[in-house]
C-alpha cells in the first residue's frame, strides 16, 4: 500500500438513474470512467436531455488524462460529446462501444479530433499511475466491460452494468474466472452496480425470453412488430432468427434502429441470413404473414417510430387490425402513461398487443442480489461501495452486504458529489462537492438555465397577460385605447364590459393617467408601474399569478 491518498468521486449515477460519471484522482493525475446523460422529468418543459455539470472537471482539466467507458448505453456515453468539447484526452473502450460512440461524435463534428483507443476484454493499458484491465460482464447489449484499476494504494473493481449470464446469444459470457483470479490477489473496493438489488433470486439469461417470442409468432397470422430498446443486441438476433425460423422479412423502423442495428451487423455482432432484411417500402409489398417490423418507441416517446405508426402518423408503416405488436422492454419509471396512451390507440385499431406483464419477453440487463452476491464472492472486497442506483437502491445493496458478511463499517454509502477516499489508513467520505445537472434542448447547443425552466412553469400553470398600450414620446401621452391579451387564464369577457379583459384594460389605462410625465415617457419604469397594477387586481380578482409582459409601443 502506497501512502497516497485516492480520490474517487461520483459526479452521477449515485441517488437517481442517469448521468453515471466517476472521477479517480491520484497524486494530481485524474481518470474519467463513463460520461452519461438522463432524460429528463415531465416537470422540466422542453428539456430533452440532461447532462453532469462538468465545473469539477473544468477546475481540474490540466490533470485529467483519459476517459474509460464501460459500455454504450446513453446514461454511460450520453454526454461524452459534451465532455469533448471541454477537454481532448484518449477514450479508451471496446469496438461494439466506439461504433455507438462514432455516430455519437460524427454528429458533433468531433469524431476527426478525437483519439479512441479500442482495447479488448482481458486487455490492459498504463494511464499515468493508473493500470486498467477490461474485464467482460453481460448486459442487455454487447461487448460490455467491468475495469480492474489497479492503483498505488490497491486494486478497484468498477462493475459497470452487469448481471452474470452464462448463455448470452450474442458474444461472451460474463468472465468469473478472471473476476476471481483478481479477487484472489486482492481487492481494496468493489463499486458495484446497485440497480436491481431489490429483486431476489438471479436475473434471466437473455436466451429466457425466446419461448414467449416463439409462441408469438406461431400464433401471429398478420404483421409481428417488435419494439425494443435499439441497443438490445441480444433481442434483435433473437428477433432476426425467429423471423428467418417463421419466414417472414425483417424491415427496420426508426432511426436509431436502422442506425444500431446497420453498426452492429457491420461489426459482426448480428448474424443474418442473405436476404432477410428489406426495406420497409418492400416490407408494403410483401404478404403479412411474411413481415416482421422492428421499430423504435417502446417507451412511448412521441417522436419515435411506434407511437406515430399507432396514430397513423409515421410515413413507413401503421398499426393495422390483425398485427401483432410486442413491446420487448420495461417500462421507464416516468413513461406509464405515454406507454398506455400508445397503447389504447393500438387496442382501437384491433391489434393484438403483447407486453411482459403477459408474457416473458423481457429480462432485465441489470442482475438481482443473487448476481450482485455472485459478484462479491468472486472479488471479496475490502470496502464495497454500491453505485448505480437511487438512494434505497444503494441502502438496500449495503443491506443486502452485510448479510453476506460484510463488516459495515467497510461499507462506504455514498451520493453524487462526495469524495471518497481510500489510503493506508482506511476508506472514509472526506467532503462533498458541487454536482448539479445541465439541461439541453433539441438544439444541442443551448443549455437551459433555471430560470428559463422557471418562466415555462410559469406559463404552463398560470398563463400570460400582455397588456399593449401605444404612448406618444414627446407628449406622454396614450394615442389609443389599451389593449389587453392573455392567454392560459380561465377567464371569459361577458360582453357588456364587465369582464375580466375590459377591467383589466381599465387598470392599464388607470395607471398611464396617475402617472408623471416623467414615468410615461420612460419605457422601463411605466412598465414597471402597469405591470404591478395588473398583478395587484389579478390576484385580487381571479387568485392566479401569470407572467404578465407590458409592451409599448413608441409613437
Amino acid at each position: 500500500m502506497s501512502t497516497g491518498r485516492l480520490e474517487i468521486t461520483p459526479l452521477g449515477g449515485l441517488g437517481f438513474f442517469g448521468m453515471n460519471m466517476t472521477v479517480f484522482r491520484y497524486d494530481g493525475q485524474m481518470i474519467i470512467v463513463d460520461c452519461g446523460m438522463m432524460f429528463p422529468d415531465e416537470d422540466l418543459l422542453g428539456v430533452d436531455i440532461a447532462i453532469p455539470d462538468f465545473s469539477y472537471i473544468e477546475a481540474h482539466r490540466d490533470e485529467i488524462t483519459a476517459i474509460v467507458l464501460t459500455h454504450a448505453h446513453e446514461d454511460h456515453i450520453g454526454a461524452l460529446p459534451f465532455l469533448l468539447q471541454m477537454i481532448n484526452v484518449p477514450v479508451y473502450g471496446t469496438r461494439f462501444t466506439f461504433g455507438l460512440v462514432e455516430n455519437k461524435l460524427q454528429e458533433f463534428g468531433l469524431l476527426e479530433q478525437t483519439e479512441l483507443i479500442e482495447i479488448s476484454p482481458r486487455g490492459s493499458f498504463q494511464v499515468g499511475d493508473f493500470e486498467i484491465e477490461f474485464v467482460g460482464v453481460s448486459h442487455s447489449l454487447v461487448d460490455c466491460v467491468a475495469l480492474a484499476i489497479t492503483t498505488p494504494v490497491g486494486v478497484l473493481i468498477h462493475t459497470g452494468d452487469f448481471k452474470v449470464d452464462e448463455t448470452p446469444v450474442v458474444g461472451r459470457a460474463i468472465d468469473l474466472q478472471r473476476l476471481t483470479e483478481i479477487g484472489d490477489k486482492g481487492v481494496l473496493a468493489l463499486l458495484a452496480d446497485s440497480t436491481n438489488v431489490e429483486r431476489d433470486g438471479r436475473t434471466g439469461s437473455e436466451k429466457a425470453v425466446i419461448p414467449g417470442l416463439q409462441k408469438i409468432f406461431d400464433d401471429a397470422s398478420g404483421r409481428v412488430i417488435v419494439s425494443c430498446f435499439a441497443t438490445s443486441i441480444h433481442r434483435l438476433q433473437i428477433i432476426c432468427d425467429l423471423a428467418a425460423e417463421y419466414g417472414r422479412n425483417i424491415a427496420l423502423v426508426g432511426r436509431s434502429m436502422v442506425r444500431n442495428f446497420e453498426t452492429a451487423e457491420r461489426l459482426g455482432y448480428l448474424d443474418l441470413p442473405n436476404g432477410l432484411l428489406v426495406s420497409s417500402a418492400e416490407a408494403k409489398k410483401l404478404p403479412q404473414d411474411q413481415v416482421c417490423l422492428l421499430v423504435t418507441g417502446s417507451q412511448g416517446e412521441p417522436m419515435s417510430a411506434l407511437p406515430r405508426m399507432a396514430v397513423d402518423q409515421h410515413k413507413d408503416a401503421s398499426i393495422v387490425g390483425g398485427d401483432t405488436v410486442v413491446i420487448s422492454a420495461r417500462q421507464i419509471p416516468g413513461n406509464e402513461r405515454a406507454i398506455s396512451r400508445m397503447m389504447n390507440h393500438m387496442f382501437k385499431k384491433d391489434a393484438t398487443v403483447i407486453d411482459s406483464s403477459i408474457a416473458r419477453i423481457h429480462v432485465s440487463g441489470h442482475g438481482r442480489a443473487g448476481d450482485l452476491k455472485i459478484m462479491y464472492d468472486a472479488v471479496r472486497p475490502k470496502y464495497l461501495i454500491p453505485i448505480h442506483g437511487e438512494t434505497r437502491q444503494l441502502y438496500r445493496h449495503a443491506a443486502a452486504a452485510k448479510g453476506w458478511g460484510h463488516a459495515k463499517e467497510r461499507i462506504i454509502l455514498a451520493e453524487s458529489g462526495d469524495v471518497i477516499e481510500l489510503d493506508e489508513f482506511g476508506g472514509r467520505i472526506n467532503e462533498k462537492i458541487h454536482v448539479g445537472r445541465v439541461l439541453i434542448d433539441d438544439s444541442r447547443s443551448g443549455r437551459i438555465d433555471d430560470m428559463v425552466i422557471r418562466d415555462r412553469k410559469h406559463l404552463a400553470y398560470d398563463g400570460v397577460v400582455l397588456p399593449i398600450v401605444a404612448i406618444n414620446k414627446i407628449s406622454g401621452e396614450m394615442e389609443a385605447a389599451p389593449e389587453v391579451v392573455q392567454r392560459g387564464l380561465a377567464v371569459a369577457d361577458d360582453g357588456n364590459g364587465n369582464g375580466f379583459v375590459q377591467k383589466a384594460r381599465i387598470i392599464v389605462a388607470e395607471t398611464i393617467e396617475k402617472a408623471s410625465h416623467e414615468e410615461r415617457v420612460d419605457w422601463t419604469v411605466i412598465k414597471e408601474k402597469i405591470r404591478l397594477d395588473l398583478k395587484r387586481y389579478i390576484q385580487k380578482e381571479i387568485g392566479r399569478r401569470p407572467m404578465i409582459i407590458p409592451v409599448v409601443l413608441e409613437v
